[in-house]
């Protein structure tokens, strides 16, 4: 018996507001790094500081990862449709892995350019003291922008947009990195500048490949981590009438997490029973982890990874054993109910007669006689309400 969880789906009015709060502060940290950029490529090479020229190098590979938020947050934020019945997010998933790509691509150009100027063994020159200032305001203007930009994420949930947060605080730690090695060149270690502009590079790789690698393994469909799931499992083996979970499957789409999960309850409930026990684990979940999207819960009477012989598609069905019991021992009372249980390749009847109806002649040592030679068959038991 599967059934599906609560599923949270955002509304269109949500994700219009989503889109624009992410819109909104992408287009002024787009300002700002066009702004920072210019200023540290011109005053880089006007005086004489090369980790200040990658530095706005960098700034303007923030403008460009940008433009990909914006094109790819107005994507994402679409409203489900039919060929899409989960959202878009993975449309943002595509998105950081294109932003970390290009990080790793030019983070790499500028390591590669700086390392052969180095080698080669060119005299450098002293950086000037307005390298200090650029620098300066560089570090306040983008730590400034990576913490707004990070609480617009966290608030529309949005790993794309955190993700830009982290890239521009990779410009606040480079330009950190600007301001000593230029102190260090003014002190007489020229050398610092170059090796300051390759450290400025390998930065810049390392948070690209960080980006690259978280979305693709969410494109991969992998996991939460270990912690995750035992939690997970340790609330639902918690939850009153959960007797096993032999099975619980996650992964994330975008910043949302969907869950499977198997529950083993006793055999004898009935499915509303079954279910409702389902929905507590669910609201125990939710209370866990604020983003889970989606929880599917499929009921089981037996723990079909340990029993040796799970019970098979094979097994007659309701319609063919009331057939056998008419052919064998008349019409059944018209009150009569019946109730099946199949557990382990058997089927296990209940039978529950009105008082009123009862009828004398029917009695589970019968319905034992009939059904006996019969390979499915399991137990039986007729029950007579009190009249």
């Amino acid at each position: 018996m599967t059934q599906p969880g609560q599923t949270s789906q955002p509304t269109q009015t949500t994700l219009e507001s989503e889109k624009h709060a992410a819109s909104r502060v992408t287009i002024i940290g787009m300002v700002l790094d066009a702004v920072l950029g210019l200023i540290k490529v011109i005053g880089g090479t006007l005086f004489n500081s090369q980790a200040l020229v990658v530095d706005g190098v960098h700034s303007f590979t923030d403008v460009a990862s940008d433009w990909v938020v914006l094109a790819v947050m107005r994507l994402s934020r679409k409203e489900p449709d039919a060929d899409h019945p989960y959202g878009h997010q993975r449309i943002e998933t595509l998105g950081t892995l294109l932003l970390g790509s290009i990080l790793i691509a030019v983070g790499a150009a500028l390591a590669w350019e700086n390392i052969l100027r180095l080698l080669a063994g060119e005299e450098q020159m002293v950086p000037g003291w307005p390298v200090l200032v650029a620098a300066a305001v560089s570090i306040a203007g983008k730590e400034w922008i990576y913490r707004y930009t990070r609480h617009v994420g966290m608030k529309i949930r949005s790993d794309l947009i955190i993700a830009n947060a982290w890239h521009s605080r990779t410009d606040a730690f480079s330009s950190v990195v600007v301001l000593v090695s230029t102190i260090g060149a003014m002190l007489g270690f020229v050398w610092l500048d170059v090796v300051a502009a390759i450290a400025i590079a390998a930065i810049i790789i390392h948070i690209g490949w960080k980006f690259t690698w978280d979305s693709v393994k969410e494109l991969i469909d992998t996991g939460l981590s270990e912690d995750d799931t035992q939690m997970l499992k340790t609330i639902a083996m918690e939850t009153d009438g959960v007797r096993n979970v032999h099975e619980l499957r996650s992964r994330r789409m975008g910043h949302d997490i969907l869950l499977d999960i198997h529950l083993v309850v006793r055999p004898e409930i009935s499915v509303s029973e079954g279910h409702q026990i389902g929905m507590k684990v669910v609201a125990g979940m939710r209370d866990a982890l604020e983003n889970i999207r989606d929880i599917n819960f499929h009921i089981d009477a037996e723990n079909d990874q340990k029993a040796p012989h799970t019970t098979e598609s094979h097994l007659p069905g309701r319609e063919g054993i009331h057939r056998l019991l008419t052919e064998a021992l008349g019409e059944l009372p018209p009150q009569s109910r019946l109730r099946l249980h199949y557990l382990k390749n058997r089927v296990h009847l209940e039978i529950f007669l009105d008082g009123n109806h009862a009828n004398p002649s029917l009695s589970t040592e019968q319905v034992r006689a009939v059904l006996a030679d019969y390979p499915w068959f399991g137990s039986v038991r007729v029950w007579i309400a009190a009249s």
